[in-house]
């Protein structure tokens, strides 16, 4: 099992950046892929971005792609997520989630273990 513990969320304006972290434990991180998924107040989670297990692959929404930037520390056990360009629909409650292979997937049920998610809000 894996254990995620995310940070960075807060509140910015729109128009600025903000850089998401989530320390895994358990697992041998370079195990496995990484993903950030998000919940916006009264809307199903969704796919943000994901990561393979090497970093060398990343997907995107298209609704962040050219803002928002995945990637990994292996030797610190820790997924980023960097935020730049703010809209007001990005505020959400961002989780990240471990991956049950070493690619990266959009699909939720390719996830298997959870954080408890970081609030962030943009205002406009």
């Amino acid at each position: 099992q894996v254990q995620l513990v995310e940070s960075g969320g807060g509140l910015v304006q729109a128009g600025g950046s903000l850089r998401l972290s989530c320390a895994a434990s358990g697992r041998t991180f370079s195990s496995y892929a990484m993903g950030w998924f998000r919940q916006a107040p009264g809307k199903e989670r969704e796919f943000v971005a994901s990561i393979s297990w090497s970093g060398g692959s990343t997907y995107y929404a298209d609704s962040v792609k050219g803002r928002f930037t995945i990637s990994r520390d292996n030797a610190k056990n820790t997924v980023f997520l960097q935020m730049n360009r703010l809209k007001p629909e990005d505020t959400a409650v961002y989780y990240c989630a471990a991956g049950r292979n070493k690619f990266g997937s959009s699909r939720q049920r390719d996830f298997h273990s959870w954080g408890q998610g970081t609030q962030f809000t943009v205002s406009s």
